[in-house]
């Protein structure tokens, strides 16, 4: 779409406290937003937000194609780099937003109409041992259902004791589904464990799946973990970087993972997100999304797409980051009983008044 009036906001998220992940601890997080604003009073918002370490975007260049792209007038996604997906689910998030109607709507059904809400995991932030079973224990007693947590960062042994204690803390399958994942870590052997071992060693705990096991890259050896694992893979940090449909169908039709993770903001977008669906299911694997860490404006574009290309499905997402952030965009979203909720209306945050 042309002739629109675009402005970029600079607006770095804070997090209320240092999040541990398995490759950095961060107390901020680089982030952007694209406010797009037609003659006719329509408004779009869309968010750029990185995960340093991680993201292909280095936040000096994310910002100078955005400031770019707000001096063309311009909103094309397709104009947008492949290798620059943040900026192009932003850019494609404020074009939707900016074409619908209402406010921070971009998909019509019960989630935007909040009459209904979208199953989420409960997320356990790496911590010591006693901290991570005390956020397990507040999950559940805040009605989590599907909880997740990474392994790979202790002594394989302690590793399972842990998990051990969660399901004895979770009894059974059939009512508490847990997820683990690795970042890649079983790619470093212990004496006396492979990464198919400690597959094998977490399968007996009835675990729902392992994401990225081993780090990306290493199609042969991951397609032979998926092949002996009695616990099913899913693969998050191998979709990043495949940007063309032969690249993600070899890789796919190669390694045949149970499940693949979507995360919009690290693989260009919503239109690519339902691309590797469809690929996806070429080989029988499921999905869900998560978000990047993103604000309530992204959280809020993954969210409604998520409830529109789940249907009938109420397999648990990773969208329950709305509360991460000092300075996070106010928003209807809430969670209750393990369920992400629209609820009310958007305000519009001062920044993008204009």
């Amino acid at each position: 779409m042309t002739g629109l009036s675009l402005s970029i906001v600079n607006r770095p998220l804070q997090f209320r406290q240092p999040a541990r992940t398995s490759r950095d601890t961060l107390t901020e997080k680089p982030t952007w937003f694209i406010v797009a604003r037609h003659g006719d009073g329509r408004m779009g918002i869309g968010e750029c937000s990185l995960i340093p370490g991680l993201s292909p975007e280095h936040p000096k260049r994310a910002a100078l194609a955005l400031q770019q792209i707000a001096s063309s007038g311009t909103l094309d996604p397709a104009a947008v780099s492949d290798l620059q997906p943040a900026v192009k689910f932003a850019v494609e998030t404020a074009l939707i937003d900016l074409i619908t109607p209402g406010d921070r709507v971009l998909f019509d059904g019960p989630f935007v109409a909040g009459s209904a809400g979208v199953p989420i995991n409960g997320l356990v932030w790496m911590d010591d041992v006693e901290g991570m079973l005390t956020q397990v224990d507040a999950l559940v007693a805040r009605g989590f259902k599907t909880i997740k947590w990474k392994v790979g960062t202790l002594p394989f042994e302690d590793e399972l004791a842990l998990v051990a204690e969660i399901r004895r803390r979770c009894p059974t399958s059939d009512d508490f589904v847990l997820r683990v994942d690795a970042n890649g870590a079983f790619s470093v052997e212990e004496p006396g464990w492979t990464a198919l071992k400690k597959c094998e060693a977490l399968a007996d705990f009835e675990l729902h799946s392992i994401e990225q096991p081993l780090k990306a890259g290493h199609w042969k050896e991951m397609q032979a973990l998926c092949a002996a694992s009695p616990l099913p893979i899913a693969l998050d940090e191998e979709l990043i970087g495949l940007t063309t449909t032969a690249l993600r169908r070899g890789m796919l039709g190669m390694v045949k993972p149970a499940f693949v993770v979507l995360k919009p903001s690290l693989i260009g977008g919503l239109r690519e997100a339902n691309h590797w669906i469809d690929l996806a299911a070429e080989v029988g694997a499921g999905w869900w999304a998560t978000s990047a860490l993103e604000s309530n404006i992204g959280l809020n574009a993954i969210a409604q797409w998520t409830a529109d290309a789940l249907g009938e499905s109420r397999a648990a997402q990773g969208l329950g980051t709305g509360g991460l952030f000092v300075n996070n965009v106010e928003a209807p979203l809430h969670v209750k009983a393990g369920e992400l909720w629209m609820e009310g209306d958007w305000p519009v945050a001062e920044w993008a008044k204009g």
